[in-house]
């Protein structure tokens, strides 16, 4: 599954923030999943309470004089707005301490000596107690022999019988063999009824089936054609059947279940959707997403990854629609109804459940056959023109795969599908990858960087076909073995097939992203051996950890191993357990018997552990000492793991320095090794392309001397090298190992600097930077710091062609220095932005800006009250997503309260603005300082409403949460968001998403307190 679209996102527009150690990943398209639900009148407007004065009414009835808030004037003129609490007297509380009396009385010593006594008493029948052996005490605190087996404790059915299992992990005493699912779901009730065959084999002797129900209604049970009881447990999505005499080993048996339900309106099982066609009515459908834990929604079943099964699917439908499942259909039957039931052919591969999936609606589709298999991309009929370019990249890729893997695609069919209404990025779901339409759909004059994207989510869906559906890690743990494949070979694949995309500079990125959040105490290692349980746990798994950072590490080791070993490694690998799932050890195993010598010993250092090393050289003569710890950002003095890696150390010097084959490598396995090298060597720059998952420092002397040699000549290093330069020192000021001075003396050389990775690098952390000043109103420093850009970057930015660009490595530039520059108010930037914006309104929108143009053109039109309506009837009315998209966060940009509030309420409220785009609405909003000042406030007071729409844990709830606290940096804020997340308990308080929140806070805190006087002196 793809959780979000960051990979092909440009980086400056958002970028990545190295103080916060934000993800600033923008959310994809979906529509609206609360479409009928009208807001009450009350809920209309959104009214921050610290914002009171601006916004009450939008602006339809102004206050009146008496009814003016100071306090919220004075919060938007940045005057500790957050924290209301603190302005509370503490001499007001009835519990507040006594002063102490001025003398005290002392006791006699006869009680002192009573009191003695007592205490020796107590203390020695405890240790009795204690040491009594085979003692153990129980829950009543009576003292049991241990010898004696404890009952276990099971919990109440919802009909108050004891529920015969007692773990959210299922019994392995059953397996499924076969599932044959009818359904049939009513579009105008919005609900569906079904019944679920479950052929079974009995592993272990048992008098209990328990598998995965959620939300149906079970209507009738038959087991073996004898009708049974079904117990249920809500809590834990689990029902059970229970027989008086054993199952027996090897029994094969059927288990019947009919149930109703209805359809989800919340983005996950069996769900509906709806678009308006071209004539402007509501069209229905209804489709899956199961991915995680939600096939339990649509029928019952062993809804874990490993109990994988064949799947036999029937559904029935409308004579207006047609049905998509897994696989192709077998027949079609009218019923005496007049309805029709389309049924398909029996999987002909294993399958865990999440990747069942199943669609009704009324879609169109073209179609190509591509090695004996026939690949359809499907849309609402009004987009069919722009699902050509997904045909064309999906047939070549699919190609790809097979040639590479060396094992062909195994279904018939493979379909495409862009759904209107769709969470996700896309779901890799055997035979019928579903997508968000901006993941696929894409219109002929459409940008290269708009093309990209559509590339990107393809190749990754389709390598999960390998990694994912034929080969299944076993349980969530190890789920970077989906997801970390998929996004590795996305990358792989597109850079040997469609060169022209440019996908290295993408992938560098991704890989200085997964780096910031794994600098943090609160990642977690990429195969996760402690407790992943809860649907909360096993949501919060698909984060940058498991997909960049796993991607990261196969490059790492693709690079290290000799050529051809990983590819041979990964094909043994699929071999030997395609239809089965697997630990990451197994992984490790294949690549071993290819490599000849241990690469587990190596990669488990990488993959059991959390976080990265930091590697430290330092030099006297030809002798070069290399160092490595952990790189651990820490505010509060953690104390520093003693974890050790094996690091394949790759390093480039003065006299051969960018061609591949001046690379040497060195295995770093202890703590501290010695390098000898020629005493003529100026200069060693480590991690050659930045192909190594690790940060280098090369203490003061190295770095100048690395510092000169740049602005020497500029070329000495390759582009990544350089942009690794700049990412490492920023990331070394954050940790507190080298001055900002330092990073300014760096970023000097880029006055030079013309190429891509590395510009795109320094504005992005520059950006960083300049919001962090802009959030805390350090308005001298906010001065200084653009004035200290457009001195670096100005030139370049006024050079920028403001036509048609061809090369996408080109516009990703163009991109990100135009945009930086009409930020901060670039005369020359926008005028040029108003002019083209001025030509599409007056053309009537046929006069096309460029594509990766649009988004800082949009931005600038909309901070005016004229370009702001403009935009929003555009955004209404434009048929290309991709386009519609940037119109979306052109609007969210703007500065103005009224306008904030209403896209926040509309957003949260779905319709003109849906549901799925809240999260990217609020990462927008959140860079503005207007903005920032009501989304917190706004995501607080709406908390129980966001969580119905996004589950807790899951990546929206994650980037809502990064984005609404990652540029706070003070102990107001901090405490603010620490009792916030606190008094959720149950509800969010205990992810993974708020501890990296207040991490974060504490780490922007720090950085203020350490550079703040050095910014003062040097801007």
């Amino acid at each position: 599954m793809e959780p979000h679209t960051h990979f092909i996102e440009q980086r400056a527009s958002l970028p990545r923030n190295m103080i916060e150690n934000s993800m600033f990943e923008e959310e994809s398209d979906v529509v609206d999943l609360a479409k009928d639900s009208a807001l009450e009148p009350d809920e209309v407007v959104y009214e921050p309470r610290s914002s009171r004065l601006l916004v009450r009414g939008l602006g339809e009835n102004d206050l009146d004089d008496e009814e003016e808030d100071y306090e919220s004037s004075a919060r938007l003129l940045g005057m500790s707005f957050m924290n209301r609490s603190s302005t509370h007297n503490p001499s007001s509380s009835p519990y507040n301490r006594q002063a102490p009396p001025r003398s005290c009385s002392c006791p006699s010593a006869r009680m002192l000596v009573v009191g003695v006594f007592i205490l020796v008493l107590v203390a020695s029948m405890a240790m009795v107690l204690y040491f009594l052996p085979g003692c153990t005490f129980t829950k009543v605190g009576v003292c049991a022999n241990s010898s004696t087996p404890m009952e276990p404790s099971y919990p109440n059915s919802t009909n108050g019988e004891l529920f015969p299992w007692n773990e959210l992990r299922l019994p392995a005493s059953v397996r499924p063999v076969n599932y044959d699912l009818s359904l049939t779901p009513n579009l105008t009730s919005m609900t569906f009824t079904g019944r679920t065959v479950i052929n079974m084999t009995i592993l272990h002797d048992t008098k209990h089936i328990v598998l995965h129900s959620s939300e149906l209604i079970i209507t009738k049970a038959t087991f073996q054609s004898v009708e049974v009881k079904v117990l249920e447990y809500k809590p834990w999505q689990q029902i059970a059947v229970s027989f008086p005499e054993d199952l027996k080993v090897g029994q094969v048996c059927v288990l019947t279940l009919d149930y109703a339900a209805s359809l989800s309106h919340t983005y996950d099982g069996f769900y509906n959707s709806s678009y308006n066609d071209k004539t402007g009515a509501k069209r229905v459908l209804a489709a899956t997403q199961f991915e995680p834990q939600a096939a339990r929604k649509a029928f019952p079943c062993f809804d874990e990854p490993a109990f994988k099964a064949t799947f036999l699917v029937r559904i029935t439908r409308e004579p207006g629609y047609i049905t998509l499942s897994n696989m192709p259909q077998a027949k079609t039957t009218t019923l005496p109804s007049g309805l029709l039931e389309d049924e398909f052919e029996q999987t002909a591969v294993n399958m865990s459940t999440y990747l069942v999936a199943f669609i009704v609606a009324n879609f169109t589709s073209i179609t190509r056959n591509v090695s004996n298999t026939l690949v359809s991309v499907y849309s609402v009929p009004e987009k069919k023109e722009h699902t050509h370019y997904a045909l064309d990249t999906a047939s070549k890729l699919l190609h790809f795969y097979n040639t590479f893997f060396k094992i062909n695609y195994p279904l018939r069919k493979l379909d495409l599908v862009a759904i209107p209404d769709f969470l996700a990025g896309a779901m890799e779901n055997w035979g019928l990858i579903t997508f968000r339409e901006t993941s696929l759909l894409v219109g002929n004059q459409s940008s290269p960087l708009d093309k990209q994207l559509i590339a990107n989510v393809v190749a990754h869906e389709l390598a999960h076909q390998w990694f994912g559906n034929l080969v299944t890690m076993r349980w969530w743990n190890d789920l970077w073995l989906n997801e970390g494949f998929a996004t590795y070979c996305q990358y792989m694949s597109l850079m040997t097939e469609f060169p022209q995309l440019d996908l290295g500079n993408v992938f560098l990125g991704v890989r200085f992203k997964a780096m910031a959040k794994d600098s943090l105490n609160s990642s977690h290692p990429v195969s996760v051996s402690s407790q992943v349980t809860t649907p909360e746990q096993v949501s919060e798994m698909f984060d940058s950890v498991t997909y960049e950072k796993g991607a990261s590490l196969l490059l790492m080791l693709n690079t290290t191993l000799p050529d051809g070993q990983f590819r041979e490694g990964l094909m043994k690998y699929l071999d030997n357990y395609r239809g089965s799932n697997t630990v990451t050890e197994d992984l490790w195993n294949s690549l071993t018997q290819v490599a000849q010598e241990s690469v587990s010993d190596m990669m488990r250092t990488w993959t059991l552990q959390k976080g990265f090393p930091l590697v430290t050289v330092s030099r006297k003569g030809g002798h070069v000492t290399l160092t490595q710890e952990h790189f651990l950002l820490s505010a509060d003095n953690t104390t520093h793991t003693s974890s050790l890696w094996h690091i394949p150390v790759t390093y480039v010097n003065d006299s051969c320095s960018s061609a591949p084959s001046c690379r040497q490598i060195f295995t770093l396995r202890n703590k501290t090794a010695t390098l000898n090298v020629s005493d003529s060597v100026k200069w060693l720059k480590l991690n050659y392309m930045n192909t190594g998952f690790y940060i280098v420092h090369y203490g003061d002397e190295g770095w100048t001397t690395l510092i000169d040699a740049l602005k020497t000549d500029i070329n000495t290093l390759t582009a990544h090298d350089r942009a690794s330069l700049i990412h490492n020192i920023f990331s070394l000021s954050r940790l507190g190992r080298v001055s900002f001075r330092q990073v300014l003396n760096l970023l000097d050389y880029a006055t030079n600097e013309t190429e891509t990775a590395p510009l795109t690098e320094a504005l992005s952390q520059l950006s960083s930077v300049y919001r962090l000043l802009d959030k805390r109103q350090e308005q001298t420093l906010v001065a200084r710091m653009k004035a200290y850009i457009w001195g670096h970057f100005g030139q370049l930015m006024d050079s920028q062609d403001w036509g048609e660009e061809e090369s996408v490595s080109r516009q990703e530039l163009r991109s990100a220095l135009l945009e930086m520059a009409c930020s901060l108010g670039r005369q020359n930037c926008t005028d040029q932005a108003t002019a083209l914006y001025d030509q599409w309104t007056n053309s009537n929108q046929t006069k096309q800006i460029p594509g990766d143009l649009q988004r800082v053109v949009f931005s600038v039109a909309a901070q005016s009250d004229l370009g702001w309506l403009s935009l929003m009837e555009a955004y209404s009315s434009t048929t290309y997503d991709s386009e519609k998209r940037k119109i979306l966060q052109a609007l969210a940009s703007t500065q103005d309260p009224q306008s904030i509030v209403w896209i926040l309420s509309t957003g949260l409220e779905g319709g003109i603005i849906q549901t799925q785009e809240l999260p990217l609405v609020i990462s927008t909003m959140s860079d503005g300082f207007a903005g920032h000042l009501f989304v917190w406030d706004f995501v607080k007071e709406n908390w129980d409403k966001i969580i119905e729409k996004f589950p807790v844990g899951s990546y929206p709830i994650q980037s809502i949460i990064k984005s609404t606290t990652s540029q706070f940096s003070t102990q107001t804020h901090l405490e603010e968001v620490q009792g916030f997340f606190s008094s959720l308990k149950e509800r969010g308080s205990q992810m993974r998403s708020v501890q990296e929140a207040l991490e974060t806070i504490r780490l922007n805190q720090l950085w203020m307190d350490r550079n703040l006087p050095t910014l003062r002196i040097w801007l």
